[in-house]
């Protein structure tokens, strides 16, 4: 294991001595039963695996740190490290790459700079920007994608792109080099989870959603046209009003008093329209911030399991993870392994058609909600589009404003009365996925 590496303590600013390699030599210069067919124990054989392994770290927080160091320590010297984020003083209590002179700053840039400067021989190069900023060129140069993410949306569109890298052959087989391991890990609290994905071969995120907890995400739809909690008058108060109105010319900062209070009078306001009662400030800043629990040992644990399983990916070593661990330090110290089946019907890895079963005389805005309910597809803003008569539609897209103004009126249409029959075929686009989804209405 990752954690079985032991490092002397020595002061912030002085270098790091390269890993010890003695435990990996013994592991990768002998044969063993557990080993895969192409493993090669020959001497030698380890620093170059290691050196040429392109390695894509996707976060840079709890477990983004965590896993920086530990595949650095491991001797993986070609890393990457893509975030969007960047460093507020709430971070510094478990992202220990981070100092308080760093608050402020891409949480990316600062964690490859930190390694490539204590840990000689290692390149780490980071990414400041969102992953779906990064095309499919971008990805498809990695060996291995390893995820320290707290968003379920964010590692279904990591799912999704790295199965549409995918290429088949005559049997339907993904050919090997296009199919690219993820890697994934998760935290929240005392409890944490990792798994192995083999794209287009093993269960992917999108054919085992009901592992996740129901995601609070609400459609746009609802939250423009027809609020009924008070969450919803605050998400249209986040997500419309503040970049229509702009009060401080900046994106909202969940850690700013001022921005929290700015939502939440007019959250209160749009809640007093629709005779909502229960914004509170307190819920304001929860809603914001979307805050999840972290403890540092829950992270170091997860992140040692996905840094061992990229390490037995990489070399070949020992069969990986089939494919789900689970670890719960609630009340003692408890994990557990299994394998997750695989979904035929999967809207991702699947390779058959999705279809969509719904009534002949469901309004539109039925369908957009099936769609983005727990036993559907979870989607968070689906726009859809689809063909009558030989002719492009646009039903509803909720995130152009101009366009979602166009096509509101759709969504009290039934769907026969938009047009559509028996075995149309919908097209869906969403920001959980990089890649649209064509759905055949069956009406029943």
């Amino acid at each position: 294991m990752s954690g079985s590496v032991e490092m002397e303590v020595q002061s912030d600013d002085s270098p790091m001595p390269a890993a010890p390699k003695s435990w990996m030599r013994n592991a990768m210069e002998r044969s063993g039963p557990f080993c895969l067919p192409d493993f090669d124990h020959r001497p030698g054989a380890l620093h170059s695996v290691l050196g040429q392994i392109q390695v894509l770290v996707v976060g840079a927080g709890g477990l983004g740190c965590e896993l920086l160091k530990d595949l650095a320590l491991m001797g993986f010297s070609q890393l990457h490290v893509i975030d969007m984020d960047t460093i507020d003083l709430s971070n510094l209590n478990r992202q220990f790459l981070f100092r308080r002179n760093d608050i402020g700053r891409s949480k990316a840039e600062v964690a490859a700079n930190f390694i490539n400067k204590r840990i000689p021989g290692v390149n780490v190069t980071p990414h400041f920007c969102k992953i779906q900023d990064k095309d499919e060129d971008f990805y498809r140069q990695f060996h291995v994608v390893v995820c320290g993410l707290d968003s379920v949306p964010a590692r279904r569109w990591m799912n999704g792109m790295l199965h549409s890298l995918i290429e088949y052959d005559d049997d339907n087989t993904p050919i090997a080099g296009t199919n690219i391991p993820l890697v994934d890990g998760g935290t929240e609290g005392l409890k944490g989870n990792a798994r192995v994905i083999l794209t287009g071969i093993s269960a992917c995120i999108e054919c085992t959603l009901g592992l996740y907890p129901p995601q609070v995400t609400y459609p746009l739809c609802t939250i423009a046209n027809t609020p009924r909690l008070p969450e919803h008058c605050i998400e249209y108060v986040k997500i419309i009003q503040w970049p229509k109105e702009n009060p401080y010319q900046c994106e909202i900062d969940g850690d700013d008093p001022a921005h929290l209070c700015w939502i939440h009078e007019k959250s209160v306001e749009r809640a007093s329209h629709f005779g909502i009662t229960g914004v509170d400030y307190k819920l304001v800043q929860g809603v914001v911030k979307n805050i999840i629990p972290a403890v540092a040992s829950t992270n170091a644990s997860i992140a040692a399991v996905c840094a061992n399983e990229v390490f037995k990916l990489a070399t070949g070593v020992c069969k990986p993870l089939n494919d789900y661990v689970v670890l719960n330090q609630s009340d003692g110290v408890y994990t557990f392994a299994f394998a997750n089946e695989k979904r035929e019907d999967c809207l991702v890895c699947g390779r058959k058609a999705n279809i969509l079963n719904i009534k002949e005389d469901a309004k539109l805005e039925e369908l957009i909600s099936k769609l983005c309910q727990d036993d559907g597809a979870r989607m968070k803003n689906p726009g859809l589009t689809t063909n009558v008569n030989g002719k492009q539609m646009t039903l509803y897209i909720a995130t152009v404003p101009s366009i979602e103004r166009q096509t509101r009126p759709n969504l009290k249409k039934t769907l026969t009365e938009l047009g559509l029959v028996n075995g149309a075929e919908i097209v869906v686009a969403d920001e959980t996925s990089p890649m649209s989804m064509t759905f055949k209405l069956n009406f029943n």
